[in-house]
């Protein structure tokens, strides 16, 4: 295989439900499709919102500082992010079906033995695992839905898509916390397990055929390396300030950042499409505008998991209570917001979607240990509502804006985007707890500390939204 030669890109029809040729599917096969991705959507954001409410828990057992816990949820997404590019562009030239399942099986796999961790060490680590398996899962499944279902169609599945994530979502906090108290925080990852093995059923068994429109390309090696510098020296960095070392880590990273885009620019196969930001006004800013929307919501959960927990003095139940009020307004508002974007212009119902996530963030600043807990919930059902109406139409705006070949590479750039910005919001929640309480275990002392922490971020994640909504609006300029 040489770098200057492509081998033709269609694949022979395979017997089932699909003609994969033409990228024909019937409607049963599209179903199928569309379940699928339900499944592996539903897991994976289950899976994260279920452990943030198992936080004090698993800190308590393991000794754990704040920064520590923190990096529970980061070595998710950062082993995530560090790998989901190259993992689109892999599904892109080998076949997405294929990386799908392979991630399914990686992801329940970690899962199980998660059951089995002794130490923080240990329990990071196979987080670790689960993000590699996690960066397959989403590298493909919005390519497989792009591929399958055509632009008319495409808004809607994408909503009924992103309303399963939403349920994981909402899912997680009420029943983890349900399952960590009655059961122990262990119990939480014996759910991906028949999830995940009933999605590598039909996969095996309905999913006849492969996608690879991309096929006889080269892997961008170096490219993949130096993007995945860049992201880890900004993590270690936001989690050593204030120190000198977060100052330098953090600037390392963004200059490999610049190097990597420069390189991308000028390879013939590269494993980010660098150029589709410069040929689409609507794709780069809207690309823009969900980096900062995760930014900026994030670590919601997870601050106010520890604010409700530590400040409160919440049981796991009842702060998953609380905090499901955003998440099941994103999976009421999506299917909605997503069959909207088919016939209005996406972008006008994302900048509005994040409008209303910035005044349910700014009435979250002034929480203290007195808050009512109708205001609370009222800051949430306005963040989950913005999310709602900010993320179907977004994701359709972003995959409409590519030809058909760099659907695989577009879906990869969707889940970075979403994954850098997890990760950047966890990475300014990490810093202001270093910088605030530091490296000591949270005891009673520090509860006040914890509390003045969740409003420090807050204040940055309104800001940073108020910028979002900028951009956002920009895509039509």
């Amino acid at each position: 295989m040489t770098s200057g030669t492509r081998t033709p890109r269609t694949i022979p029809d395979q017997p089932g439900l699909f003609s994969m040729s033409e990228q024909i599917v019937s409607p049963a096969g599209k179903r199928v499709v569309l379940l699928i991705a339900i499944l592996a959507g539903f897991i994976t954001p289950f899976d994260g919102s279920a452990v943030n409410i198992a936080l004090p828990v698993i800190g308590a057992e393991f000794h754990m500082d704040a920064i520590a816990l923190s990096w529970v949820s980061t070595a998710y997404l950062l082993a995530s992010a560090i790998f989901l590019v190259p993992f689109g562009k892999i599904a892109d030239i080998y076949g997405r079906k294929k990386i799908f399942l392979i991630g399914i099986v990686i992801f329940a796999a970690a899962s199980f033995v998660m059951t089995l961790v002794a130490s923080s060490g240990m329990l990071i680590l196979v987080r670790v695992l689960q993000g590699i398996g996690s960066s397959m899962i989403f590298g493909t499944a919005v390519a497989i839905l792009t591929s399958v279902f055509p632009p008319g169609e495409r808004g809607k599945v994408l909503g009924i898509y992103i309303t399963a994530v939403y349920i994981g979502l909402s899912t997680g906090p009420l029943l983890g916390g349900l399952l960590t108290e009655h059961f122990g925080w262990r119990s939480i990852f014996y759910i991906n397990v028949p999830i995940g093995i009933l999605a590598i059923i039909l996969v095996l068994w309905k999913l006849k055929g492969e996608w690879a429109d991309s096929r006889g390309e080269p892997l961008d090696i170096g490219g993949s390396v130096m993007y995945a510098v860049s992201i880890v020296a900004v993590m270690l960095g936001f989690t050593t300030l204030p120190d000198l070392t977060g100052v330098i880590l953090i600037v390392t990273g963004v200059v490999c950042a610049v190097l990597f885009l420069s390189y991308e620019h000028r390879r013939e196969f590269p494993v980010l499409e660098t150029k589709l930001f410069t040929r689409s006004r609507l794709f780069a800013y809207s690309n823009l505008a969900a980096l900062i929307n995760y930014s900026a919501t994030y670590a919601v959960s997870f601050l106010l998991s520890l604010y409700l927990q530590y400040s409160r003095g919440f049981s796991p139940v009842y702060a998953g209570f609380v905090l499901v009020a955003a998440p099941l307004m994103q999976a009421v508002i999506s299917p909605f917001s997503g069959k909207l974007s088919d016939r209005i212009d996406p972008g006008v119902i994302a900048s509005v979607g994040m409008g209303l996530s910035a005044v349910g963030l700014f009435f979250l600043i002034f929480i203290s240990d007195a808050t009512p807990l109708w205001y609370i919930l009222g800051a949430l059902v306005l963040i989950g509502a913005g999310f709602g109406f900010f993320t179907s139409p977004n994701t359709n705006a972003i995959m409409s804006a590519v030809e058909k070949k760099y659907y695989g590479v577009a879906s990869g750039i969707v889940g970075t985007m979403r994954l850098l910005g997890q990760m950047l919001s966890m990475g300014i929640a990490t810093m202001i707890f270093a910088i605030v309480i530091g490296h000591v275990e949270i005891t009673y002392e520090y509860y006040p500390a914890v509390t003045l922490s969740v409003r420090y971020a807050f204040v940055l994640f309104t800001v940073l939204c108020l910028i979002g909504i900028i951009a956002s609006l920009q895509r039509a300029n």
